[in-house]
């Protein structure tokens, strides 16, 4: 058995011993499992990860050969759900929103995906890509960024579902995070004028008559909205 290009394991039937390994760093057979039709290794590591070539060769006088080879990925899974930052507690229609998704370490370097109530962005202009970042031990962890500039088409009941999935072989590993970006009841705007009017107000006015006021002014800027 080869992997790229370094003998690791050799089996020969009329040989004495049959089985001989080879030191390769990354791979680690365990001989008593081994025989002539398979090859069982142990701490397997990043490292292990490559191309695996095994070789079948026949005695004189023939020396007929025969090899097949696969490639084999060694995968660390990471321990920590993807993170979203750059969320704000409410956004107005027109607001820019800038968002990052980083990923658990892990091996290979994770694969993101945003997705605003339920449907993957796909287009380029949204997606910021950063460099993997690398970790000791050959772990890795991945940035994706999301840009763009919020509509009225984005929000469903006043939310937007944002999430974020990482995935490695999603087979074997997929991870997700989401954050639910919410619209303001009273445009910012109007929401200062509210909180001037109770602090201008509060001195010479009884507290019944402040509260009366701020929901007669809510009251007209609903109507007048509508």
């Amino acid at each position: 058995m080869v992997q790229e290009h370094e003998e690791f394991y050799r089996f020969v039937p009329k040989a004495r011993p049959q089985k001989t390994w080879y030191k390769v760093e990354g791979v680690h057979v365990d001989v008593s499992k081994s025989d002539s039709k398979k090859v069982v290794l142990h701490s397997v590591s990043w490292k292990t990860s490559g191309l695996f070539r095994c070789e079948v060769s026949a005695e004189a006088p023939s020396f007929a050969s025969a090899q097949s080879e696969a490639r084999m990925e060694v995968i660390l899974l990471p321990e920590d759900d993807p993170v979203i930052t750059g969320v704000e507690m409410q956004y107005e229609i027109g607001d820019e929103i800038n968002l990052n998704c980083t990923s658990g370490k892990g091996h290979p370097a994770p694969v993101l995906h945003w997705y605003i109530n339920e449907q993957q962005i796909q287009s380029p202009e949204a997606l910021v890509h950063y460099p993997v970042e690398q970790y000791p031990q050959g772990l890795m962890s991945s940035t994706l960024g999301l840009r763009f500039t919020l509509s009225n088409q984005h929000f469903r009941g006043g939310s937007m579902r944002v999430k974020c999935v990482a995935s490695i072989a999603p087979i074997l590993y997929r991870s997700d995070k989401e954050s639910v970006l919410q619209t303001q009841s009273i445009p910012i705007k109007d929401m200062r004028e509210a909180l001037l009017l109770v602090k201008g107000s509060a001195p010479t006015i009884p507290r019944l008559s402040v509260v009366t006021m701020l929901l007669l002014f809510r009251l007209s800027r609903q109507l007048s909205l509508t």
